[in-house]
C-alpha cells in the first residue's frame, strides 16, 4: 500500500508566502518514489489545484487545513504525513490521524525510500 504525504504550501513548499524550505523537485522526488501526494492549506482550492498545475505536478487531493481528515477517510494509505510549518498545521494533521513533521531536516528520511 502506498503512503501519503500532505503538504502546507506558506513556509513549506517553495512557492508558499513566506517560501519554505522544500523545493517541486523534492515533490516531484516524492511523486516518483511512489508517495500519494497532495496539499492542506489556508489557500483555496482553486489556488491549490493552481499551483500544482503550473508546476505541471499531478495531485491526488488539496483540501483546507480544516478538512485534512477527509484525505484519510477517501484514500487509502499505509501511513500519512503532514509536513507544515504552524501548530495549526500540528493540531489538524494530528487531529485526522496524520504523523506530522516541520518542514527541515528531520524529513529527508521520506526522501530515501517508501
Amino acid at each position: 500500500m502506498p503512503k501519503l504525504i500532505s503538504f502546507d504550501i506558506d513556509g513549506t513548499l517553495e512557492t508558499g508566502d513566506p517560501p519554505g524550505l522544500i523545493t517541486m523537485a523534492r515533490v516531484r522526488h516524492a511523486l516518483a518514489l511512489g508517495y500519494i501526494i497532495g496539499s492542506c492549506s489556508d489557500r483555496t482550492i482553486a489556488h491549490q489545484q493552481r499551483m500544482w498545475r503550473d508546476h505541471d505536478i499531478p495531485v491526488s487531493f488539496t483540501v483546507l487545513k480544516h478538512h485534512l481528515e477527509r484525505v484519510r477517510i477517501e484514500i487509502d494509505a499505509e501511513v500519512y504525513v503532514h509536513i507544515g510549518d504552524t501548530h495549526a498545521d500540528e493540531y489538524y494533521a494530528e487531529k485526522a490521524g496524520f504523523v506530522y513533521y516541520f518542514p527541515d531536516d528531520s524529513i529527508d528520511h521520506l526522501w530515501s525510500a517508501t
